[in-house]
């Protein structure tokens, strides 16, 4: 199976995302490329461990509404704030709604799911990127939620172009098309779009390593959260 194009090679290496993408390659590899994706690729990944995964998932959207909530106060014009505002919406709304739909696939229940707790993996992401978001300006914010939105669309299409995603009888293949979807991957285009249109004010490229240490540390925390999956599962 392939695509005519993957999701980097749309990505202008000038952009502010491509420049992170290079520098803090390892940090990226190590959650794009997880042990953790490679299974749901192929099928082979632990039930219980994607269900964890999903439960966290759920509580994890929690923060990061908020995350988006704090980064409408940060913008510092119209455009960005109701691109952000519509990030909300698309969470609270409709991806919450949608996500909860998935879990009954899997036999989960919102009140299963609410009477979990959040796993340490959970809490250590979500409050750095909120942490970040206090502590610094709204380009600060946006890199540390980049490797989510981002990230998830990179994923998906490199599984749809590997030789080693099987998706027949595979049990994670809706997962695995939803972020492969034209509409995701369209979202997270306009994210890539909207930090440059925040760089443009805020100087991001001009303080390049302080940026590359937070994408780089987001990517890492990202790649926790899969590996809290395997761990369960072990």
């Amino acid at each position: 199976m392939s695509q005519t194009a993957t999701f980097t090679d749309i990505i202008p290496a000038d952009s502010l995302f491509g420049k992170l993408r290079a520098r803090a390659s390892d940090a990226w590899e190590s959650y794009v490329c997880h042990d953790f994706v490679k299974q749901l690729g192929n099928g082979t990944l632990p039930e219980a461990a994607f269900k964890h995964y999903l439960i966290q998932d759920y509580l994890f959207l929690i923060q990061f509404s908020r995350a988006y909530a704090l980064a409408v106060y940060k913008a510092e014009d119209l455009t960005a704030m109701r691109q952000f505002s519509g990030t909300v919406h698309a969470i609270l709304d409709m991806e919450m709604s949608l996500h909860l739909d998935f879990c009954k696939g899997w036999g989960l229940t919102e009140a299963d799911i609410i009477a979990e707790p959040e796993a340490r993996a959970c809490v250590t992401y979500t409050r750095y990127v909120l942490d970040r978001g206090m502590q610094g300006d709204v380009v600060d914010l946006q890199v540390a939620l980049m490797p989510c939105m981002v990230g998830y669309a990179e994923i998906a299409n490199r599984l749809m172009a590997s030789s080693d995603t099987r998706l027949d009888n595979n049990p994670y293949r809706a997962w695995i098309e939803m972020y492969a979807s034209a509409e995701f991957q369209d979202v997270a285009r306009a994210e890539i779009d909207l930090l440059e249109h925040t760089v443009a004010k805020r100087g991001g490229h001009d303080r390049i390593d302080g940026l590359v240490d937070t994408f780089a540390m987001a990517s890492r925390l990202e790649a926790d959260f899969w590996q809290m999956g395997l761990d369960l599962a072990k």
